[in-house]
């Protein structure tokens, strides 16, 4: 009997990510990959990610206001 020959099973494990623009959350292949295998948000297509397990760290605080910004006063 010659050596096994048969298409031999690709399973890729999967982890949780939330985008870090559209904050999203979908799976995405533990080893990463090409662009074509590994493609960005399935919402909005950007590839900024953050892992949903492991170590879970604060998010941080928004830096933004709905105030104007202060107007500077010339001397």
């Amino acid at each position: 009997m010659g050596p096994d020959t048969s298409p031999k099973p690709n399973f890729s494990v999967l982890e949780s990510v939330r985008c870090l623009e559209c904050r999203a959350v979908y799976s995405k292949p533990v080893r990463g990959g090409t662009v074509q295998a590994n493609p960005g948000c399935p919402e909005c297509g950007y590839v900024g990610w953050v892992r949903l397990t492991g170590p879970v760290r604060p998010e941080p605080p928004n830096l933004h206001s709905s105030e104007d910004p202060p107007q500077s006063q010339s001397a």
